[in-house]
């Protein structure tokens, strides 16, 4: 992308529309000057310029929602920027994951995606934020508490959520079956990351596996 194209407003300033490269699902707008541009192409994370604090911002600074960068455009009138991310946790200050969550009609709804809405896409966003806990420890931060304590701290807490979805399974509470399995799957995924990895090597293994009698791939050592 050559910056020296794009045709910036009088305060040197071009309107960016964020976009989930993934489903479609638009994010946030902003703006941004060459330098902010610059910037995002630089590091592949979002900056934007803040007209109101006169300054060089990132998304996801303080936060810790970043956005790393897979594509970018220009339109055909050269005046407005498209960026395509992976949105780690929630775009909006608000805590939404999309800015546009307000219908014209007044209700409030998360703008539109267009992407599959199948759980393992649910799950990879869950690990992003845990991954980005793991390098960016946060005060406060459950996770990050979770991996400063050790791989031992993590697995009780896998041990701990594994007997309470046993037990609601016993009592038969469909409810607190899938709250606590939620538990237990979050506390997996949060040991998969302390071991380097990843809800596509566990895709992988189960894609071997379907149609495949169990002894065919079962560790027979």
């Amino acid at each position: 992308m050559d910056l020296d194209e794009i045709k910036y407003n009088e305060s040197g300033l071009v309107p960016v529309i964020v976009q989930d490269a993934e489903n479609g699902q638009v994010l946030m707008f902003a703006y941004a000057n060459k330098e902010s541009l610059r910037k995002t192409m630089e590091t592949g994370r979002t900056h934007f310029w803040s007209r109101s604090r006169q300054k060089l911002w990132m998304k996801g600074e303080e936060s810790g929602n970043v956005q790393e960068v897979v594509d970018m455009f220009f339109d055909c009138d050269s005046d407005t920027v498209l960026v395509l991310v992976r949105q780690t946790g929630v775009a909006c200050h608000t805590g939404r994951r999309s800015c546009f969550f307000v219908s014209v009609e007044g209700n409030e709804k998360s703008s539109p995606s267009f992407g599959s809405e199948s759980g393992d896409r649910t799950l990879d966003e869950v690990f992003r934020v845990i991954e980005d806990r793991k390098r960016n420890p946060r005060e406060g931060s459950y996770v990050s508490g979770l991996f400063e304590k050790g791989v031992d701290k993590i697995l009780k807490k896998i041990g701990e959520e594994a007997g309470e979805t046993i037990i609601g399974a016993k009592n038969g509470d469909r409810d607190e079956i899938v709250y606590e399995t939620a538990d237990l799957w979050f506390h997996s995924l949060i040991a998969l990351s302390y071991f380097g990895i990843t809800p596509e090597d566990i895709y992988r293994e189960l894609g071997k596996r379907f149609g495949k009698p169990r002894e065919s791939y079962r560790n027979k050592s």
